[in-house]
């Protein structure tokens, strides 16, 4: 990592009147949440076409909340890394404005960040495929087959594959998309629509892209700058690079 170029992007987000940050799973990596696609990633160990559809919960509930349950248990004693420090740092000398996150694990709230919008939900509660009742997740837990007082079955309140993104979030999002001057793109593979989509509008719309993340990613073609390693490394630098 060049520090020249780390204080080229911090004179970027000083100058901006808009800074967004699109985070992914390798965020949270750091904090021993295992992410979905790599190699050891929650996919390799449980088929995502028997468990990651909507219709893979409705078909077979008892199935999917086994997997369920570990993926929760990751969670729930998982602890923000400064990567997600940093972030909310940023927020709080007013130098970031509006975090869009693909995560459902709360790690951005858990370090104080306050404008989190959840593209794909959380998994602090459980909400009713029926009536959309809204339940702490614990309330879910406690079931073996998770159902909601009028019947019907519980899920997490996060997005499976084959369910639309809420269009309220959706509309969040790309409102700060389109108007951002600086986009921090940190942990994701780029790899999963419509957050996707998100740097490709920012850069049409002239922001700087910024890339953070183990490895280059789908964006790395567009990015104005691109940091490979650790976020948890990278972003606290980044924020000393801003006091100064």
């Amino acid at each position: 990592m060049e520090r020249r170029n780390l204080n080229e992007v911090a004179k970027a987000i000083k100058n901006a009147k808009l800074v967004v940050a699109l985070t992914g799973a390798g965020i949270s990596t750091e904090s021993g949440i295992p992410d979905f696609r790599s190699k050891n990633g929650l996919w390799s160990k449980f088929d995502i076409n028997e468990y990651g559809y909507i219709d893979n919960i409705i078909k077979n509930p008892e199935k999917v909340w086994e997997m369920l349950r570990i993926l929760i248990g990751n969670l729930k004693d998982a602890r923000p890394n400064p990567a997600h420090i940093a972030l909310a740092e940023m927020e709080k000398l007013g130098y970031l404005h509006a975090i869009i996150t693909q995560n459902v694990d709360s790690l951005h709230q858990k370090a104080g960040s306050k404008n989190v919008i959840e593209l794909h939900g959380n998994f602090r509660e459980a909400v009713c495929l029926k009536c959309r009742r809204i339940y702490p997740i614990e309330y879910a837990l406690k079931q073996s087959i998770p159902r909601c007082e009028c019947g019907g079955l519980l899920k997490p309140n996060a997005i499976f594959f084959g369910e639309p993104i809420s269009k309220d979030t959706l509309i969040k999002s790309l409102g700060y998309t389109e108007n951002c001057d600086v986009m921090l793109v940190i942990g994701t593979s780029a790899m999963v629509y419509p957050a996707a989509e998100l740097p490709a509008m920012a850069k049409q719309n002239r922001a700087i892209i910024v890339e953070i993340n183990k490895e280059p990613s789908m964006i790395a073609g567009i990015a104005d700058h691109s940091f490979y390693g650790k976020a948890g490394e990278i972003l606290p630098e980044l924020v000393e690079e801003i006091k100064v």
